[in-house]
C-alpha cells in the first residue's frame, strides 16, 4: 500500500493555489454568501474573485488576455 503524506494546510496544491485561514464577523460572511450566491460563485470564488480584481485595480497586477 503506498502511504499517504498529510498535506500542511499552508502548503501550495495541485492547481498552485494556497491554502490559509480567513476568520471574518458572521455578518459580513452572510453578505458575501448573498453576493457569491447572486453570481454563482462560491463563498471562496467570490473573494478570490474581489481579490484579483482589487489587485488589477490597484495597478499591482497586469489585467490578463
Amino acid at each position: 500500500m503506498k502511504e499517504q503524506k498529510a498535506q500542511n494546510p499552508s502548503e501550495s496544491t495541485s492547481k498552485g493555489k494556497k491554502s490559509f485561514v480567513l476568520r471574518i464577523d458572521e455578518s459580513t460572511y452572510k453578505l458575501l454568501e448573498k453576493w457569491a450566491s447572486d453570481e454563482f460563485r462560491s463563498v471562496n470564488g467570490q473573494i478570490e474573485y474581489m481579490l484579483h480584481q482589487s489587485l488589477i485595480d490597484s495597478g499591482r497586477k497586469k489585467k490578463e488576455g
